[in-house]
C-alpha cells in the first residue's frame, strides 16, 4: 500500500471501533496545554487483534519505506501507551525491546529506562500518538541520555496541526513517521458518513483554526477552563 492509503485505511479503523472522539462543548486538554473538540483514543486498538494486525502490517511497510534497511538494533516504547505497539513491533522485526518512563526513578543514565541495550544502538520510539511532540523529546533525550541513537520516532497517530511541532522535531533531528492525522480521519468520516453535516462542518472548522479554537476555549492562549477533563499527548 501506498502512505495515502495506509492514511485512509488507519483513519478507517480508528473510526470503526470508536477511537475518535469528539466533545466540542467539553473540549480534551492534552498535557501540552491545547484544547481539542478531538480526541483520539489509539489504545483501544489493543482489544482488537485482527485490526491491530493490520495496523502493524501498516506500520511496517512505513518504516521499510522510510527507514534505510537495517537501521534499527533496538524498539522502545514510551510509557505507558506506546509500550503494547512496541512490544508488537518489536517482535515482528525480531528485535530487542526497552521502554522509557516519563520520569526517571532513581540515578544515573538509565535512570528512565527498563531494559538492555549497546551503546550506540540505533533506537526507535514508538508512541501511540502525538499532539506537539514535547513529550516525544522528552522520551528521546532519555534515550540519549543512555547512549542511543534516535532519530525516528514513529506514532499511530499524529494531530499535524498544532504549530511548532515540526521545527521542534527538525531541532532535535528526529524524524516523525506517523500512519494518519486529523484531515485523514476528517476525510474518511466524510466520504463514509460517520458524522452529520454539522459535526463535520465544526470538526473542519476547529482544524481551519486549531490554535484560534484553542484559545477560545480554556486551551493554550486563554485562562484554562476549571474541571475540564484533561487529557494526554
Amino acid at each position: 500500500m501506498d502512505k495515502a492509503t495506509i492514511a485512509a485505511q488507519t483513519a478507517r479503523i480508528l473510526l470503526r471501533i470508536g477511537a475518535v472522539k469528539y466533545n466540542p462543548v467539553q473540549p480534551f486538554f492534552f498535557t501540552s496545554g491545547w484544547a481539542s473538540p478531538i480526541y483520539i483514543e489509539c489504545r483501544k486498538l489493543i482489544s482488537y487483534p485482527d485490526l491491530r494486525r493490520q495496523v502493524m502490517d501498516f506500520a511496517l511497510q512505513r518504516l521499510r519505506d522510510e527507514m534505510p534497511p537495517g537501521g534499527l538494533d533496538v524498539v522502545a516504547g514510551g510509557e505507558s501507551a506506546g509500550i503494547p505497539f512496541a512490544a508488537w513491533l518489536a517482535d515482528r522485526l525480531d528485535l530487542p525491546m526497552v521502554y522509557i518512563r516519563k520520569r526517571p526513578i532513581g540515578l544515573g543514565p538509565n535512570a528512565q529506562m527498563e531494559g538492555d541495550f549497546a551503546p550506540g544502538a540505533r533506537v526507535l520510539l514508538v508512541e501511540d500518538l502525538t499532539t506537539d511532540a514535547r513529550s516525544k523529546v522528552n522520551f528521546c533525550a532519555a534515550l540519549r541520555q543512555a547512549s542511543a541513537v534516535v532519530s525516528h520516532v514513529f506514532v499511530i497517530f499524529g494531530y499535524d496541526i498544532f504549530p511548532g511541532t515540526k521545527e521542534l522535531l527538525q531541532q532535535q533531528e528526529l524524524a516523525l513517521i506517523s500512519l494518519a492525522n486529523c484531515k485523514d480521519v476528517l476525510q474518511v468520516a466524510r466520504s463514509d458518513e460517520y458524522f452529520d453535516k454539522a459535526t463535520l462542518d465544526a470538526i473542519t472548522t476547529f482544524l481551519d483554526d486549531p490554535v484560534g479554537w484553542s484559545a477560545s476555549h480554556g486551551g493554550i492562549g486563554a485562562p484554562p477552563a476549571g474541571g475540564m477533563p484533561v487529557s494526554r499527548n
